[in-house]
């Protein structure tokens, strides 16, 4: 029993390392998931357009609730760099709608309650199917340009304009 739960462990972490060396100018890990309207999302479909995920932990919580409104009260600044925002957490579907409802949020949330995308983005707490606060931009050619892992969630949508600004300049 010993030997099977240390062989589990090793290839836990090994999938969780795997997950988490993601680096600037890998392709980002295309992925469908569904929004806070049940709709599916591709990640695929965003192609020929800069895209923003920000993972945060759990919806309705003080620190997600701040990042969500930061995102929803800079969207047009946002959006005027011809990027759209797209938050991820391990919240169903429902919990999605209701936080996107209560907060009047006008940019998707996506559902991953199997944490499949989070992980595959390196952004799992471990032991537990919730995200960690990170942020990502990804190009019109699909590639992550911008990994942010020490997220403010009050100032992180406003760093993020003006990023998308200077990366559209390189």
């Amino acid at each position: 029993m010993k030997h099977w739960l240390a062989t589990l462990a090793l290839v836990s972490s090994f999938s969780a390392v795997e997950a988490a060396d993601l680096k600037l100018n890998d392709p980002a890990p295309t992925f469908t998931l569904k929004n806070q309207d049940g709709k599916d999302f591709d990640l695929k479909s965003r192609a020929g357009q800069w895209t923003v995920l920000y993972f945060y932990p759990k919806a309705e919580t003080p620190g997600c609730t701040k990042q969500a409104c930061a995102f929803r009260d800079n969207i047009k600044k946002i959006r005027a760099q011809g990027a759209e925002v797209y938050g991820i957490s391990g919240d169903t579907v429902e919990k999605q709608a209701g936080f996107h409802k209560s907060q009047r949020l006008n940019f998707d949330l996506l559902a991953d309650p199997d944490a499949k995308v989070i992980e595959q983005y390196g952004a799992k707490m471990p032991m537990v199917a919730m995200s960690k606060r990170w942020t990502f931009i990804v190009n019109p050619e699909l590639k992550i340009v911008s990994i942010d892992k020490d997220v403010d969630p009050v100032i992180d949508s406003e760093k993020i304009a003006d990023q998308i600004a200077e990366l559209k300049k390189k």
